[in-house]
């Protein structure tokens, strides 16, 4: 893997059965990515990217949740417990991540690339969970959408993305 991807799709994840997940099947069609946390007030949440799944997948939308205990200890469990939270509690089809790190030193290359694309108001590190990052069917152009910006917030951007002829 290059030190610099030029595409989302050029990277991986292992999912939360351990799996490795190749995002260039992806290739084409826009991403959410969302660093997630099952004890945070943004937790609530996952029904909305539920809903937002539910509603475009369809027409293309990826919606990937990346848990992530770097703020508050507020993803404490291992990844078939956050699975199962997840599943019980808000109903989540869509692809988790095994735990990950979205800042310092262990940063997970899907958020560097996306922090590098997509800087926040006070710079690149992401403050909180649910942090939100819409990528575009060219992999390239990320739109970044503050904790506190819920789901249904950006389905014009979403429905924006799914119109966008991915780059050639």
């Amino acid at each position: 893997m290059p030190d610099q991807p030029s595409s989302l799709f050029d990277l991986t994840f292992v999912d939360n059965h351990g799996q490795e997940v190749d995002l260039a099947q992806f290739e084409g069609r826009p991403v959410l990515v969302v660093n997630t946390a099952s004890k945070c007030g943004f937790t609530p949440q996952y029904d909305g990217l539920q809903e937002l799944h539910e509603k475009f997948q369809e027409q293309g939308l990826v919606v990937i949740g990346f848990p992530c205990d770097q703020f508050a200890h507020q993803e404490p469990g291992d990844d078939e417990q956050i699975a199962e939270f997840c599943r019980v509690n808000h109903g989540v089809t869509f692809p988790l991540s095994t735990k990950v790190d979205v800042n310092g030193s262990g940063t997970h290359p899907v958020f560097a690339f996306l922090k590098d694309r997509a800087g926040g108001l006070l710079g690149s590190r992401i403050k909180w969970n649910f942090t939100k990052f819409l990528v575009l069917p060219d992999g390239r152009t990320v739109k970044r959408y503050a904790p506190n910006v819920t789901p249904d917030k950006i389905e014009g951007d979403i429905a924006e993305a799914i119109a966008a002829e991915p780059a050639a």
